[in-house]
């Protein structure tokens, strides 16, 4: 078995940093690094790029919201026009720091409220699969699984990489427990273990409400912004190498498969 662990990175600003990007580049195998919106400027992108290459670790854009006060979580009224436009300046921005660095982006997940609008409107959805189509049809599309970001990258002619999120708690419908409702993140190693090896043992989580729902998924996701985040992925890949599996770049899964 062949799995990727994925996590959101460079999201500081200037001096200040949210997690430890150097620490959780040993442990990852694929980034989502922010690309100056909701995180993130020239210069974080431009280290987090070249410790990636060093360290064989996958690129992929992590576009948000333009608003770095509420790290992109925050509801913004934002026309669909303007959606596609930010989205393909960030992916772009990254592509260019990138390519400096002989490095590639291969993958795009949409960060926080940009991707709950994604996954609320069906057209705007399509709009931004298509955009990202006519950029590089080689990209991945990161999503949860059975949202409509999946539906619209497959119908853009776009390859799909589902999630599992590791330290957010699911409802019974599969969506994630809003952040603001209690017990919506989860720290404690010992349950994220556990929730990381039933999902490896037979592709289910166990529910807020304690049912058994099965996630169609080959990524793990840790964010790095949640408190200890370093200690999580490492906690994730002992249970991913406990089971036997490989860890593989999100962009060498694909070809394994093909």
């Amino acid at each position: 078995m062949k799995i990727d662990l994925n996590s959101d990175m460079g999201e500081g600003f200037g001096r200040w940093r949210i997690a430890d990007d150097d620490g959780l580049m040993d442990v990852i195998s694929s980034a989502n690094i922010a690309c100056g919106f909701h995180a993130g400027d020239y210069a974080i992108m431009n280290r987090t790029v070249q410790r990636a290459k060093a360290k064989g670790v996958g690129i992929g854009a992590h576009p948000g919201l333009p608003d770095l006060i509420g790290f992109g979580r925050r509801s913004m009224s934002i026309s669909d026009a303007d959606m596609e436009a930010m989205m393909v300046y960030q992916i772009g921005a990254l592509q260019a720091v990138a390519a400096l660095h002989g490095h590639r982006v291969t993958h795009v997940s949409y960060h926080a409220t940009f991707g709950n609008m994604a996954n609320a409107d069906t057209g705007l959805a399509l709009r931004l699969a298509r955009a990202i189509a006519a950029l590089d049809r080689e990209l991945t599309v990161f999503c949860m699984p059975g949202q409509l970001t999946e539906r619209a990258a497959e119908t853009a002619g776009l390859r799909v990489q589902t999630l599992f999120l590791a330290d957010r708690a699911y409802t019974s419908l599969g969506t994630l427990v809003p952040r603001d409702q209690p017990g919506a993140v989860i720290h404690d190693l010992t349950a994220i273990r556990a929730r990381v090896r039933q999902f490896l043992e037979d592709g289910s989580v166990t529910t807020s409400v304690g049912s058994r729902l099965q996630v169609k998924a080959q990524s793990i996701l840790v964010h790095s912004d949640t408190p200890g985040s370093l200690e999580l992925a490492k906690a994730i890949r002992s249970e991913i190498e406990a089971t036997g599996a490989v860890l593989t770049p999100a962009f060498r899964l694909h070809d394994c498969q093909s």
